[in-house]
């Protein structure tokens, strides 16, 4: 291998890494790949092919002429490209347009082209694809040497590539773990808070509706709803937080009886009395998703509760089973008024419809008003 050019190599080699590991857009450190590839081999052009699914290979980056043109032509799995892809050995010819090795796959956007090597590029076994480069026809064919270092260039770049990959996927992960933690921060903190100060805010308006004059009582109403709609707007922004995930092994778990106590807690500070907590089965790994929706369901039954029934005993009752999760609220107070607005009570029917589940409400003035959830524990994809 000629000492200056193995030089070069090296140095380009390096430079390469650094965009890698640095965190650079694939698109362009495969474009640096592919010019620092024609570069070395003083092709005219460079072009780096990528496996297909089918076997094949598609230009993904191209460097010299007219390589706009070029990006996304597509090669055969038989074609030399392709079987270089797949873990052959470097393929160099003295023109590539008439080698029986070469000719039957040449694309009319490379005839003017003659002198071709294809080098592959992967590690640890796994091949990405090859590294291949061409110059005019008519001009010096590729020398043992160049050839040399251009395979070798080719393998240090498909180490390069393995460890950026890797270094993302991990970044990923780890983005995505951070993504998770603020959306839990949010829902359980920030959109409890706000659901307390909402509730304390209606049971104030409630008691004081004869001493606040109109305007200050809808005022009053306008801040509640308010309320309401930014706890929606979180929870909306939770959504966005936690998908699309990284594909992970499992879904993300919560531990689903926490998260009760913790909405029982708040109805008893509001309603005066301890609601009882009946729980039943193991609730430490149920998915975070279908966590949530039980959560939400628990947190609008009792709301109702506040708001609506008058009630002097509330019963909360959760049980899991290897199926499904079912939730029971219910009260002693007067039911649902008639004529009042059961905005929240239809996003459950609408929650629990959209993810595989069921809902019902059963309330009159003289039995009072049982709230029921059952959500399957895996979403049911005919729902979605």
């Amino acid at each position: 291998m000629e000492p200056t050019l193995a030089a070069h190599a090296l140095s380009a080699a390096t430079e390469i890494t650094t965009a890698a590991l640095s965190g650079d857009e694939p698109e362009a450190v495969l474009a640096s790949v592919v010019q620092k590839a024609a570069e070395l081999a003083k092709a005219d052009l460079g072009l780096v092919m990528v496996r297909a699914e089918d076997g094949g290979v598609s230009v993904e980056a191209a460097y010299g002429s007219h390589p706009k043109d070029l990006r996304g032509l597509l090669l055969p799995a038989d074609s030399v490209a392709g079987q270089v892809a797949r873990g052959g050995e470097t393929v160099v010819t003295e023109d590539f347009t008439v080698d029986p090795r070469t000719a039957p796959h040449v694309p009319g956007e490379l005839r003017d082209y003659g002198p071709f090597a294809a080098a592959p590029f992967g590690a640890g076994g796994r091949v990405l694809g090859s590294l291949v480069v061409y110059r005019k026809r008519g001009s010096e064919a590729f020398s043992p040497g160049t050839v040399e270092v251009l395979t070798a260039f080719a393998g240090q770049v498909g180490v390069v590539l393995a460890l950026a990959e890797g270094a993302t996927a991990r970044h990923r992960v780890t983005l995505y773990q951070e993504r998770e933690r603020i959306a839990r921060e949010l829902h359980d903190v920030i959109v409890q808070r706000l659901y307390a100060a909402g509730m304390q805010l209606d049971r104030v308006r409630r008691r004081m509706r004869k001493r606040f004059a109109g305007t200050d009582a809808a005022r009053l109403g306008e801040a509640i709803d308010q309320l309401d709609q930014t706890i929606e707007e979180i929870r909306g922004t939770v959504r966005s937080l936690r998908s699309p995930a990284p594909e992970p092994e499992q879904s993300p778990r919560t531990d689903l009886a926490e998260s009760a106590r913790d909405e029982v807690r708040i109805a008893e500070e509001l309603l005066g009395y301890p609601p009882t907590l009946e729980l039943s089965g193991e609730f430490a790994d149920i998915p975070a998703e279908r966590a949530d929706h039980i959560r939400a369901a628990l947190r609008e039954a009792l709301s109702n509760v506040v708001r609506h029934s008058g009630a002097s005993e509330t019963r909360v009752t959760l049980h899991r089973d290897a199926h499904e999760v079912r939730l029971r609220v219910r009260d002693n107070g007067s039911g649902v008024p008639q004529g009042v607005a059961t905005r929240g009570l239809r996003h459950l029917a609408e929650r629990a419809e959209s993810a595989g589940g069921k809902f019902y409400l059963n309330s009159s003035p003289s039995l009072g008003t049982l709230v029921a959830f059952d959500l399957p524990l895996e979403p049911d994809k005919r729902a979605s």
